[in-house]
């Protein structure tokens, strides 16, 4: 069987067969390990790869904006928990050939996204590559004991919401593949692809309120709902009507011929947070959010409103 019929969740999965994680740790399977303190508290751990070709051009991305979203979309595993940043570490093997001035400025990005959150670089590795930069980092966060917020919570009768419009991040892609003109429009969505924002303070804001799962969009709505949904054991039917978009978005997919559902629920890098909670909770919650659907039971995601099924970005 090769990684492709596998799939990078099937890969996990298997890798995370006979692993036994110590009493009271929560290990492979969520944005963040939890590990318990004796303070009353608990770390957030998570780390991530960024491969050329894969995950990034270097081509068609600065060194600053590949800085920032270095440690953006790792921040962002913290704010899918409800964490608190605490720092990170980051390690790159960097190609032959790189200038200095060019790590320069990939550190300038890093360090400015980081002083944003309050979470400063701590260490970290360096090595050669014979052909491409690869950059691996890891955060820390931490919790009060008990409260971080996992996947596994959703509840039949919850609502699904997100925290802001979709879409934004994939259409500034084929903005970038397709090499179309770029007017401040086009330009807002490529910054909303390569400067991405962790949503902490919502985050947090949301595990205070007690949302019952909470993941941050990194793959599309149409891959990261069905994590919920199997990590709770339960279904969901989302409102296609209800997917909120920005005007940017919807203009630049009226004037380019893109299908805006499939950038908001399949394009993915947007980086808001997607949660569940009940009725009564919402009508108590002061964070902006977006209600898109419902948590049902059965284990089957149902797109109301259309015939397509979303599946989301796919690794292998």
């Amino acid at each position: 069987m090769d990684l492709k019929s596998w799939g990078e969740f099937g890969l996990i999965e298997h890798i995370q067969a006979g692993i036994q994680v110590p009493e009271g740790i929560t290990g492979i399977g969520d944005d963040c390990a939890i590990i318990p303190q004796q303070t009353g508290r608990e770390t957030l751990v998570s780390t991530d790869m960024l491969v050329e070709g894969s995950h990034f051009l270097m081509d068609h991305i600065t060194p600053y904006q590949l800085g920032w979203k270095s440690a953006a979309v790792n921040i962002s595993d913290l704010a899918a928990m409800g964490g608190r940043c605490v720092g990170s570490f980051l390690s790159f093997a960097l190609p032959k050939g790189l200038q200095q001035a060019w790590i320069e400025d990939f550190f300038r990005g890093y360090k400015e996204l980081s002083a944003l959150y309050d979470c400063p670089l701590l260490g970290g590795d360096t090595t050669t590559s014979p052909d491409r930069l690869c950059i691996n980092v890891t955060v820390l966060g931490e919790m009060p004991s008990g409260t971080s917020v996992k996947r596994n919570g959703a509840k039949v009768g919850d609502w699904i919401c997100v925290t802001g419009p979709l879409g934004d991040s994939a259409a500034g892609l084929q903005h970038i593949l397709q090499q179309k003109p770029l007017d401040e429009a086009g330009q807002w969505l490529v910054d909303r692809h390569y400067l991405p924002r962790p949503r902490i303070r919502e985050g947090m804001a949301l595990a205070a309120a007690g949302v019952h799962a909470m993941m941050d969009i990194s793959d599309g709505i149409g891959s990261d709902l069905r994590h919920i949904l199997k990590a709770s054991g339960v279904g969901a039917e989302v409102d296609l009507r209800s997917i909120p978009v920005s005007e940017v978005m919807q203009k630049k997919c009226a004037d380019f011929g893109w299908d805006p559902l499939e950038l908001a629920l399949s394009g993915g890098e947007d980086y808001e947070l997607l949660f569940t909670l009940s009725p009564e909770q919402a009508e108590q919650l002061t964070v902006p959010h977006h209600r898109i659907g419902r948590i049902v039971a059965g284990n089957a995601l149902t797109w109301v409103g259309g015939a397509k099924d979303y599946v989301g970005f796919r690794h292998f």
